[in-house]
């Protein structure tokens, strides 16, 4: 099938298999798993996700709305810092809000006496490969590490959040730290209602062992007497989209460049940000190699070198795979370029259009109608 390009296309077919998974955890670890927004905020798919999850998780008021708006159910808010005037609109959509320091924590919670709340924990330890993701780096920002000062606020909380995974998809890596979370706060567990362990923890692939993932979590629930919360991001939607894209044109420099109509900086920028190639459906170790490169001025805008088993001509259409984490959520206008129109490929198989963007979205992002619409023709060239 063709289609009008750059587009995102999520398919629900394989959101579905990885919701399943998420499932079965709830059902056999007792945890609950809310998706977190600052990964897949495309609210239209939300529709088959909730009802496999419990709510979402928020780094912002404005997702923190959007969860209670358009997913429901349960609303968790963590902001690295929350500005005063939040708060009073914060408190109508969130059933937990989470501080990342003691400071805010006392600051606001007499004013937030109909919530659960909760603390940021900076463990020490994480299992990001990447300094940029790594919230245990020196001198993060990111969670409390005095434990003293912990306790001291245990009147305050409900449960903490102790996000530490990054990309992990290695359940020993995991399981070894878990039990050290264990050991270093249990005095602390003890005392708590809940215990977020945040995302990062890619269970959903086809050979992590489910079954002894969940009964880790048990185990580390029922000891403690708390409730267990994941907070899937990539998760939920790895494997779950595409970013189509039609070749432009074709050029030669020591290599065959093939320029397609998107961006790596517009349109998958955690790909530019990690220094990390995209993936190519269907590309196999055929013997026509391309560098495919996209459309932008930035000298950098490449998604990555592959092998096809045709030569590629203008028209034809690549699809990259996984493209719906930090993608959408991160699309923007740089050089002007048009975003994606974001699709859904439904379990019925019906294509529907979840949202087009156009010139007047490029020129009002900037600037308002009733400005843009004053400023006389004189003027703009004076």
């Amino acid at each position: 099938m063709r289609f009008d390009t750059p587009c995102y296309v999520i398919d629900e077919q394989h959101l579905l298999k990885n919701m399943e998974k998420i499932q079965w955890l709830r059902e056999h670890a007792g945890i609950k798993a809310v998706l977190a927004l600052k990964c897949f905020s495309t609210w239209p798919a939300f529709e088959l996700m909730r009802n496999y999850m419990d709510g979402t998780t928020s780094s912002s008021l404005y997702e923190a709305r959007l969860g209670y708006e358009e997913f429901g159910k349960e609303v968790h808010a963590y902001s690295v810092a929350f500005a005063k005037e939040e708060i009073p609109e914060l408190k109508q959509y969130a059933n937990k809000i989470i501080f990342n320091s003691i400071s805010q924590l006392k600051t606001f919670h007499k004013d937030l006496s109909s919530c659960d709340l909760g603390l940021r924990i900076n463990p020490g330890i994480s299992s990001s490969d990447y300094d940029l993701a790594d919230p245990a780096r020196p001198n993060s920002r990111l969670g409390v590490t005095d434990y003293t000062a912990v306790m001291d606020a245990v009147p305050l909380i409900n449960g903490v959040m102790i996000h530490y995974n990054c990309e992990n998809e290695d359940f020993d890596d995991f399981s070894k730290s878990l039990d050290h979370i264990a050991e270093t706060y249990q005095d602390l567990l003890h005392k708590l209602d809940w215990v977020s362990l945040g995302g990062g923890i890619y269970f959903t692939l086809d050979d992590y062992p489910l079954d002894k993932f969940a009964e880790k979590l048990k185990t580390f629930s029922e000891r403690y007497s708390v409730q267990v919360y994941l907070e899937p991001g990539e998760t939920a939607i790895t494997g779950a989209a595409s970013l189509v894209t039609t070749v432009l044109d074709i050029v030669h420099n020591e290599v065959d460049i093939a320029i397609v109509d998107s961006s790596i900086e517009a349109h998958m920028l955690d790909l530019l940000i990690y220094r990390e190639p995209a993936v190519i459906e269907d590309s196999g170790q055929g013997r026509h190699r391309y560098q495919v490169a996209g459309k932008t001025c930035l000298a950098g805008d490449v998604f990555g070198d592959f092998k096809f088993h045709k030569p590629l001509k203008v028209g034809d259409q690549i699809h990259f795979a996984d493209a719906a984490g930090y993608t959408m959520v991160k699309m923007n206008w740089f050089n002007g370029l048009k975003m994606p129109t974001i699709l859904i490929r439904r379990l019925d198989g019906r294509h529907e259009t979840l949202k087009t963007f156009d010139y007047k979205d490029f020129k009002f992002n900037l600037g308002s109608y009733w400005n843009t619409h004053n400023y006389s023709k004189k003027g703009r060239h004076e």
